[in-house]
């Protein structure tokens, strides 16, 4: 049952529900074993945060921070903030020092938590550029402080504060006190297009989104959690709130990079994802398929081929599949497709809230070919993530990003611009009055910069309307139509496409190294560095021929002409990429003009 209390007392109503069960976990790195919290220590700790807050002076929608890679302790932060409306602002693991300086500023911060080395020292660098920074709470122990440091306390001793509870009566007159449009949080864009600006996302907002939620989709208390996403991205954010509003476990996912193992040890029932993790499965799977033997090749195949007839063309049309078709997905089901699954660490998957970018139609059609039900949805940080999605039990045509959520008014304006009103939408971009009128209109509409219509009672998206690229011949270029599309080649890992003012399309191509190395081996290519490998003429000719195949169905002035491939990946140092790895194109434009002139010469 959905527990509809507000996120200061949440934690701590679960906590009389539930008591004693596991309500999270986490990977103890040092020993190579799941560790547990129960509800009623989760409501203990939380308590103690709040009244350590209280003791330490934080005041009503006081602003604080949370700089941490995802870690138990960040989550009793932030509930612990929420009991005394506080503000809590999380911080991407990977924020550079510029970045977080810039936060910290604009929001007046005086307290940041931080998770382990790497965030304590960029944190403590840039204390000196900082007037509101008074204090750094560690979460890790293992963290070496700096020398000179005069202000840092760890967890541990932080909590200690809270001890006995000695501001009980502030606490509870706090909560008393909160209005539905406080803040909760201000989540910070990953900015592709300019400065960052602080979404704020009020108690309102998650008290509207996480019923509607919970209204189409099917999670119980049963359900265990993979939090693999940042708490950072409002997606995770919004999705484990809900989680923990109905009960579910979360099982916390340290390390993004070690995301395969952590499967495997949890076997999670479901899990938010963006598809680029569905991505690497689909070439993954893809790459064992083209190494296979004959015969194995073939029953994979074919397992595939009826698990689509079985899930894509019946089931989520809402149509009962002949009595054959069922036998037949029902032993590949029981032994090629669980073994699959088995190997993945989903062998319980229930369901996958998939969203953040476009998912490309092939390998959404794999998901469910192997029937794991992806839940695609479209949102944004502004609408405290979910818009729309597939609901559960009603008709999924793929490629559609689902049906508007119930609560949320939809219209479409210039350039079938997608316009939103409810309250799930944010009112207000932090202390930035003039970027808040450019985005919500005179009439209360909020601007999503997405185009897109709705089919049947599914939104399907079209556009990113800033995004689009102009060619010299006047011809509009979706870059990400592209990319999407030829991003599911095995050979390919990360791909920008170069189009705007130039005479045709071009694309600067991350290939998967180990599969270009392994091919370059198999047809005696021989090289002695990544650069000489990604310089040859034949395997840019082979990586191009396979693009060549992939993008027929896009007319001849979209489809691309000439590839670099290049011998690094793209990089956040270089500030290439967001914290959330969206590709910031004026950037990449800048730092390859030389390579991607090379490609314009006659």
């Amino acid at each position: 049952m959905l527990n509809t209390a507000s996120l200061s007392t949440l934690i701590h109503e679960q906590a009389k529900v539930y008591g004693d069960r596991v309500a999270m976990s986490y990977r103890d790195y040092e020993k190579s074993v799941w560790r547990t919290i129960s509800w009623n220590r989760f409501s203990q700790l939380v308590s103690l945060v709040s009244n350590a807050l209280l003791k330490m002076g934080v005041g009503v929608q006081e602003n604080i921070a949370v700089f941490s890679q995802n870690k138990p302790e960040s989550v009793c932060v932030d509930f612990g903030a929420y009991g005394i409306r506080a503000v809590s602002i999380p911080f991407y693991a990977t924020s550079s020092e510029a970045q977080i300086q810039y936060m910290i500023n604009d929001a007046s911060i005086r307290f940041v938590f931080v998770g382990e080395q790497y965030q304590y020292d960029t944190a403590f660098r840039v204390l000196k550029l900082c007037p509101t920074l008074h204090r750094l709470i560690i979460f890790d122990h293992s963290v070496q402080k700096n020398p000179q440091d005069q202000i840092s306390l760890y967890f541990d001793e932080f909590l200690r504060e809270g001890e006995g509870f000695p501001c009980a009566d502030e606490v509870k007159a706090r909560v008393a006190g909160l209005h539905p449009d406080d803040i909760a949080n201000i989540l910070y864009t990953s900015g592709t297009t300019g400065v960052s600006k602080g979404v704020t996302l009020t108690y309102r907002m998650y008290a509207a989104a996480i019923p509607a939620n919970d209204k189409i989709m099917h999670l119980t208390d049963k359900d265990v959690i993979m939090c693999f996403l940042p708490f950072t991205h409002v997606f995770e954010r919004a999705w484990s709130y809900w989680c923990l509003a109905r009960g579910c476990q979360l099982a916390i996912n340290l390390r993004p990079q070690d995301i395969q193992m952590t499967l495997r040890e949890v076997h999670p029932t479901c899990m938010a994802a963006v598809p680029r993790f569905w991505e690497k499965v689909y070439s993954g799977v893809q790459e064992k398929i083209a190494t296979s033997s004959s015969m194995q090749r073939s029953l994979m195949l074919d397992a595939l081929a009826v698990g689509k007839k079985y899930n894509v063309d019946y089931k989520m049309r809402g149509l009962e599949p002949p009595m054959t078709l069922k036998l037949r997905y029902k032993f590949y089901e029981k032994t090629i497709i669980s073994l699959l699954k088995k190997t993945l660490g989903l062998e319980n998957a229930h369901f996958f809230p998939t969203a953040g970018a476009a998912i490309p139609r092939e390998v959404e059609e794999f998901v469910h070919s192997c029937g794991i039900n992806m839940t695609a949805g479209y949102g944004l940080t502004e609408t405290t993530a979910t818009v729309s999605c597939d609901w559960h039990d009603w008709p999924v045509t793929l490629g559609s990003v689902g049906r508007v959520l119930e609560g949320i008014e939809i219209s479409f304006g210039e350039n079938n611009e997608i316009l939103l009103k409810g309250d799930t939408i944010t009112k207000s971009y932090y202390r930035k009055a003039e970027v808040t009128a450019q985005a919500i209109d005179a009439d209360g509409w909020f601007h999503t910069g997405d185009s897109g219509y709705i089919k049947d009672g599914e939104l399907f998206l079209t556009d990113r309307i800033k995004d689009l690229f102009k060619t010299s011949n006047g011809k509009y270029i979706s870059p990400q139509a592209l990319e999407s599309k030829l991003v599911v080649d095995r050979f390919i890992d990360e791909i920008a496409i170069i189009a705007d003012e130039r005479k045709f399309v071009s694309a600067l191509i991350i290939p998967d190294y180990k599969l270009l190395e392994r091919w370059a081996n198999d047809n005696s290519i021989g090289f002695e560095s990544r650069e000489e490998l990604c310089a040859n003429k034949l395997v840019t000719q082979m990586v191009l021929d396979r693009i060549v195949t992939l993008q027929q169905e896009f007319a001849h002035y979209e489809q691309v002409k000439r590839i670099t491939l290049l011998p690094r990946p793209f990089s956040m140092e270089k500030g290439e990429l967001t914290n959330t790895l969206k590709m910031r194109r004026p950037v990449i434009a800048k730092n390859y003009k030389d390579i991607i002139d090379k490609m314009y010469e006659e």
